[in-house]
This record gives C-alpha cells, sequence and structure tokens, in this order.
C-alpha cells in the first residue's frame, strides 16, 4: 500500500515502511514543508505498533536530499534554519527500531547528517555524499560534526568536511559510510531485504539491544560495558529455556538456507 501527500511517499510492507522524500524536481532538498511533513510522518509511524522497521530513501535517482534548500535559505537568510515546526532528526533519532538509509544519489549536508541518523546504509554506484557546511558558511546541527568523526575517525571527517568535497560510493563503502553497494534497481528490494531479516528476530529484543548499542555508544568504553551488564542482567532473567529452545531450532534452520538469505554486495 502506497500512502502520498504532497511531499512524503509511504509505502508499508510487513511491518516495514518505505518513506520516500519527494521533492525529486529540487533534489529532494529539505524545504521548510517538507521537513514539517517527513518529521509528522516519522512520528506516526513510530506511534503505529505495526510498523517496526523503517527505510528513508528519496525520489527519483539523482539524490537522497541535497540537504536544506539553499534557495529557500538564501531568500529568508538565517531564519532558514529554525524556520517550520519539523526536526526530522529528532524524529528519525526516536523511531525505536531499526532504520535503513537507501542511499539514492547524492546525500549532501543535512542529508548526509539523515543518512548518519540511521542504523544502517546501503547504497549504489551513484551514492556519493559531501558535507558543504563549510562551504555554505553555516554550522552542522543534526550531529555530523560528531557522529562522522566517530564511524571514520577524525582525520577522515575533517578531509570530507573542511574540504566539502565528494566521496564517492566505492570509497564510501572502503571507508565504512555505506554497508554494501548494490545495482540501482535492487536498492530498495534489498532494503527490504534487510528490513525482513530484522523483523524475524524478537521485537522487543530488537528495540531493546538497537537502544543498548546507541546509548553504549554515546559513553566511554568502561561505562558502556557496565551499562551492558545491567540491561542484561535484567532483561535476560525474564527470558524462559522452553522459548530458547524452540527458537532454536529455528536458528538452525536459518543458517541452513543463508545462501537464499545473502544480501551480500552485488
Amino acid at each position: 500500500m502506497v500512502e502520498q501527500l504532497s511531499l512524503v511517499l509511504v509505502e508499508k510492507r510487513n511491518g516495514a515502511a518505505l518513506v520516500t522524500m519527494n521533492r525529486p524536481e529540487a533534489m529532494n532538498a529539505l524545504s521548510f514543508a517538507l521537513r514539517d511533513e517527513l518529521t509528522a510522518t516519522i512520528d506516526q509511524l513510530e506511534a503505529d505498533a505495526e510498523t517496526r522497521v523503517l527505510i528513508l530513501t528519496g525520489a527519483g535517482t539523482r539524490a537522497f536530499t541535497a540537504g536544506l534548500d539553499l534557495k529557500e535559505l538564501g531568500s529568508a537568510g538565517g531564519a532558514a534554519l529554525e524556520g517550520g515546526t519539523g526536526d526530522p532528526m529528532r524524529a528519525l533519532l526516536g523511531f525505536s527500531g531499526p532504520t535503513i538509509a537507501a542511499v539514492n544519489g547524492v546525500a549532501i549536508t543535512g542529508g548526509f547528517e539523515l543518512a548518519l541518523g540511521c542504523d544502517v546504509l546501503i547504497g549504489t554506484p551513484n551514492t556519493r555524499f559531501a558535507d558543504t557546511h563549510a562551504r555554505v558558511g553555516i554550522l552542522p546541527a543534526w550531529g555530523l560534526s560528531q557522529r562522522l568523526s566517530r564511524i571514520l575517525g577524525p582525520s577522515r571527517a575533517k578531509e570530507i568536511s573542511l574540504t566539502g568535497n565528494f566521496i564517492a560510493a566505492e570509497e564510501a563503502c572502503a571507508w565504512g559510510l555505506i554497508n554494501r553497494i548494490v545495482p540501482e534497481d535492487a536498492l530498495i528490494e534489498t532494503a527490504f531485504g534487510l528490513a525482513d531479516d530484522m523483523l524475524s528476530c524478537i521485537p522487543e529484543a530488537v528495540t531493546a539491544y538497537k537502544a543498548l548499542i546507541d546509548d553504549g555508544y554515546a559513553t566511554n568504553f568502561g561505562a558502556s560495558l557496565a551499562l551492558e551488564i545491567d540491561r542484561t542482567r535484567d532483561a535476560n532473567r525474564e527470558v524462559q529455556g522452553a522459548s530458547v529452545e524452540a527458537r532454536r531450532h529455528a536458528i538452525q534452520k536459518r543458517g541452513q538456507d543463508a545462501p537464499k538469505r545473502d544480501h551480500s554486495e552485488a
């Protein structure tokens, strides 16, 4: 089922929702209106108990999103940074289930930030990233200065952010920005395939594990290990031996079928 609002498309499949930023004529630039609508859409999906995985992409093949709408920014000045009521990054980070960025085309500046706000990123040969904050003359507010350096290390992050240069798909994959590169026409189905694998896990375990990784990553290593011990002790007390035994057979069967489930780089 595909639901269309003016600027956002939503397609739901068996517990996963594909959210498409729908301004292809403007490279899906994040206007006030798109930011507002995208925020409201993600919030609605978080409130929908049947939606457990979110896939974010852009309409067309040119862009995931080119970031803030620079025409709007140029006409409104600094006010454009604060305009509207929507904060799609806040909504994206608040989605409790896994989030997948299907990065079609370019992800620039604010679009780069939105992609990095997702849990898993996949791309195509056309995928490219750029951080042009320093070229536009603004500073990031959606976490790019901190997330990128934690993913790539400070040196590579500074190379990207202090030059504004593009990084191509192959380099992005080699550096760990995206997990794999797939043919353009396979991108969305690959994302849904990953979503299906996530949906086949225990729902409560997936959301708890995601939170454990994210919350631990935001602390130092020692504190994160202590966090894992505390949460795991409480959670595992509730696990019944009989349920583990029942699931063990399903895991064995899945392992035997593993080649059929391979979503590796094409």
